[in-house]
């Protein structure tokens, strides 16, 4: 029987003996139940009821016996009557109830026997008072009562017969019910006894069954040698059930294992048969290159491969080349065999014609028809092979064995003729080489006998023809030279023409190019300046509008408007400078820079933003340092406050610094001017923020990248700043580099020569930088000055008061310009001003409305204009005579090279940027006007 079937075997039972012991207890409690309930509902009711109705009766004797002896006459009443009368039907009722409930005979005929008797007794009980209503005598009575007792006792009797008769029931009905709990309880202990019996006995059969199996099947595992598991004894598979399968499925995997360890003896066998064959190549195929003629080279060949392959005889043949005849030259324990064979001849002539090994296996004693070179020796085995070189046979090896050749030994045959035909046809040839230099030795010393006796004769002739000889060399090599040199300067200059050719196509793309992205971004500067002019314009004039009174919250609105439309104008103007840089093409302009008052400022210029974020900011000057250098001093500024905005933006707490010193010499190794100063300046930006990936640190120079330069990022930017810093330090001389760690900061470090003569003359072709939109993105500073000094007194004019007057006050401007945000924007401001107001949309409309108008006394012009452009419409007014002297100031967003000299060469007198501040224009106004 399986384990599987003798679980549930031993289940079952169990299962089965808990079931039946269950329903014995159960059976044994209903019987008891079934007592209990008849001495408690049944026997104990009965008993309790004649109890209580022989209770009732001894009361209505002891009332009757009172009625009879009481002297005084008072209970005589009908109402006793009708309580006597209602006693005696509640007795009837009662004992006709009991006598349905009773299911047995005797207790019927008792109950019968007691109803006769109350009966009797009732109308005893009646007459008796009867005759007291009609007032019968004590005497009387007693006597009548007297008569009357028996049927008292019989009823009493009959009472206390029934009673105990019920009662007697009660006592054998609680004996049964200790019976049956006594034989209960023996039943139980006997089931549970027997249920543990069996329960045991299966138990025991089950685990003995089970452990029988496992320790055989333990007994078996034991027996395995795990060192050699070739032979895996077995498992009795017989057993049914569960323990079969496994024993089955053991001997299955034994069997695999078996196969498997035969396999990998196998392998192993073949890696070490493979292991001998490849180092007994090796070394057979070494002393290839160490022998120099064939003799040897055979002679060592044989001597080793033969006792390798197990062999006892070898022979080597090696064919003649004047004819096919193949000659044995070397052997192994040859003492006899012929000393060669011509192809097809014998077995070994037969392999050279076939080109493929020959084996014999098991030769007989008797056999002597076979002809081998080894004579009359019968082998074992013989193995005869070619050698071949490009499909060529040069070579045949014999060797036989007085046993059978191993695949091992045949492998290796195999491998090493491989590789035979090539040494041995390398020593043939260094042979020949040598036979050939010994007959060219031999030679040589013959001709030169003959070349003595010669010698004699030619050398008058050689002496007159020398002369001759050397004239004619000259001249012939002297042309050749010549004929050479002419053909190379014709194909250098054929060159050298077309390489010039692609030069010119290549500078005619490159200005092309050039002039194309110069013309971009003039047109993108004045798309992008015009809106924005507006913008700036309208939202300075609501922040000094005192008239109207805006509210704190417009004004703020204002302010955000005009800081918005500013941080628009600094990203164009980087865009400019970038792209300025990239050409090659902006002006750098050397001057001092006093470092003491350089970083003041800048201190002053991020003090408050470090006291906002709470963040600490040093800014600390070394004393070996000279105080002044020489350098474009915006372009610096520039710098540092691009790399202390992106400090103060990527810290979040800590510090940022700024520490300026002299550079030690090996740092400015690599920088575009290394070699030309003698002083350097080192500005080293330190902050204590988020710190760049080192694999990001070389992309956050590039133009728009940052190290947060995710769509949902959280530090905003365009990514320009440091692009600009390195152009700018680059165009400066020097460089711009990094040192960070992500999450423990960032370094950025300037190195900058002082150039008191600005770039080196040797480096003028390398850093050709011309003047390209400087002036037009940034207002001249020498302009700006002169106005500001101009017109600092008319400034004064107009510090208060609505009503205040100015030189402006009463003027005619002209404004020309094609943008409606514009017209409307400087109307709006020269109006409050106290000027008149013309505008004209282009050129055209601009001359006709001056030539309608008696006086203008300043005209603002747009340069790109629709119909006629500025230049144009500059030009005409000038050479009209009424209006050649009026002041006229060139307003533009195209901001590219060379536009405010174009503006003054048609006859502007100054020259304005947009986007424009209002203080600007109004002061260049106020300086032509006064």
């Amino acid at each position: 029987m399986g384990f599987k079937r003798k679980q549930y075997v031993g289940l079952g039972l169990t299962v089965f003996f808990l079931f039946l012991l269950l329903i014995t207890i159960l059976v044994m409690m209903n019987s008891i139940r079934e007592n209990l309930l008849e001495i408690v509902e049944d026997r104990y009711y009965k008993v309790n009821e004649v109890t209580e109705i022989r209770q009732q009766l001894y009361q209505r004797d002891r009332n009757l016996v009172h009625l009879i002896t009481d002297n005084s006459g008072e209970n005589r009443t009908g109402m006793d009557m009708d309580e006597n009368s209602a006693s005696i039907a509640g007795i009837s009722d009662r004992l006709v109830e009991l006598a349905v409930k009773l299911n047995r005979e005797r207790s019927k005929a008792l109950i019968f026997q007691v109803q006769d008797s109350y009966k009797e007794y009732s109308s005893m009980e009646m007459e008796i008072r009867r005759l007291l209503e009609n007032g019968t005598s004590q005497a009387e009575l007693q006597e009548i009562y007297q008569k009357e007792l028996t049927v008292r006792d019989q009823l009493f009797s009959s009472i206390d017969e029934f009673k105990g008769f019920q009662e007697s029931l009660m006592n054998t009905a609680l004996k049964d019910a200790t019976e049956t709990y006594d034989n209960m309880m023996i039943g139980v202990i006997g089931i549970v006894i027997l249920a543990i019996l069996l329960i045991t006995g299966v138990m025991v059969w089950v685990i003995r069954g089970t452990v029988r199996t496992v320790h055989s099947f333990t007994e078996t595992i034991k027996e395995v040698d795990y060192d050699d598991l070739s032979s895996i004894p077995r498992m009795d598979d017989g057993v049914k059930g569960e323990f079969g399968e496994i024993a089955k499925a053991y001997n299955s995997m034994a069997a695999s294992m078996e196969i498997l360890t035969e396999k990998e003896k196998k392998y192993n066998e073949d890696m070490i048969e493979q292991n001998w064959i490849q180092s007994n190549s090796s070394d057979i195929v070494k002393f290839y290159s160490r022998h120099v003629d064939t003799k040897a080279l055979t002679e060592n060949f044989i001597t080793k491969l033969t006792p390798l392959m197990g062999g006892d005889l070898g022979a080597f043949y090696l064919k003649d080349e004047a004819a096919a005849h193949f000659r044995k030259i070397a052997s192994y324990a040859d003492g006899q065999g012929r000393d060669g064979f011509d192809e097809g001849e014998g077995l070994v002539g037969q392999c050279a014609a076939e080109k493929k090994m020959l084996i014999l296996n098991q030769v007989p004693a008797d056999y002597r028809v076979i002809s081998t070179g080894l004579g009359a020796a019968v082998p074992q085995s013989i193995i005869i092979a070619p050698v071949l070189l490009k499909d060529e046979v040069i070579a045949v090896v014999e060797i036989a064995s007085l046993s059978a050749f191993t695949p091992g030994s045949q492998k290796l045959l195999e491998n090493v003729l491989e590789t035979l035909g090539i040494g041995i046809t390398n020593i043939l040839g260094r042979m020949e080489v040598e036979r050939l230099l010994l007959e060219s030795q031999a030679q040589t010393e013959e001709l030169q006998a003959q070349s003595e006796e010669l010698q004699s004769q030619a050398e008058e002739l050689q002496s007159q023809s020398e002369e001759l000889q050397m004239q004619t060399e000259e001249l012939r090599i002297t042309n050749e030279q010549l004929e050479e040199r002419t053909r190379d300067a014709e194909l250098k200059s054929e060159e050298l023409q077309a390489a010039k050719e692609a030069l010119e196509q290549k500078a005619k793309e490159l200005e092309q190019s050039s002039s194309y992205k110069s013309e971009f971004l003039a047109n993108m500067s004045h798309e992008l300046r015009t809106p924005l002019n507006s913008i700036l314009l309208l939202s300075e004039m609501l922040l000094d509008d005192a008239e109207h009174g805006l509210s704190d919250e417009q004004k703020e609105f204002s302010k955000v408007i005009h800081s918005s439309g500013q941080d628009l104008l600094n990203l164009i103007n980087d865009i400019l400078d970038l792209s300025k840089v990239e050409a090659g093409k902006l002006e750098v302009s050397f001057e001092e820079v006093f470092l003491d008052e350089f970083a003041g400022r800048l201190e002053r210029q991020f003090d408050q933003v470090a006291k906002n974020k709470k963040i600490n900011f040093i800014v600390t000057k070394t004393d070996d340092i000279t105080p002044i250098i020489y350098t474009d001093e915006q372009r610096l500024q520039q710098i540092l406050k691009n790399l202390l905005s992106n400090a103060f933006k990527f810290t979040e707490e800590g510090t940022v610094s700024i520490k300026i010193e002299k550079a030690p010499e090996e740092e400015t190794i690599g920088c575009p001017l290394a070699g030309h100063s003698d002083t350097w300046v080192k500005f080293t930006v330190t902050d204590s923020g988020i710190g760049i990936p080192s694999e990001k640190q070389r992309m956050i120079f590039e133009a728009f990248q940052q190290v947060d330069g995710a769509i949902m990022r959280k530090y905003g930017g365009t990514g320009l700043g440091l692009s600009i810093s390195r152009e700018f330090s680059h165009l400066l001389g020097g460089v711009c580099k990094v040192d960070s760690k992500e999450g423990e900061g960032s370094t950025f470090t300037v190195i900058i020569p002082n150039l008191p003569n600005g770039y080196p003359a040797a480096d003028m072709d390398l850093l050709e930088f011309q003047n390209e939109v400087a002036a037009a993105v940034e207002p001249s500073m020498n302009d700006t000055k002169e106005r500001g000094e101009v017109t600092a007194d008319h400034q004064q004019e107009q510090e208060s008061g609505p009503d205040r007057t100015t030189v402006l006050t009463g003027k005619t401007v002209v404004v020309a310009d094609d943008d409606h945000r514009n017209i409307f924007t400087l109307k709006n401001v020269l109006k409050k001003e106290g000027m008149k107001v013309i505008t004209a949309e282009n050129g055209v409309i601009c001359l006709e409305k001056m030539n309608e108008l008696d006086a203008v006394d300043i005209v603002l012009m747009d340069i790109m204009m629709p119909v006629m452009d500025g230049y144009e419409t500059i030009r005409q007014i000038r050479q009209t005579g009424s209006h050649s002297e009026t002041p006229i100031i060139a307003l533009t967003a195209k901001a590219m090279k060379g536009d405010r000299e174009k503006c003054l060469d048609a006859g502007a007198n100054d020259y304005i940027s947009k986007p424009m501040k209002l203080d600007q224009l109004l002061s260049a106004m106020r300086v032509w006007l006064s």
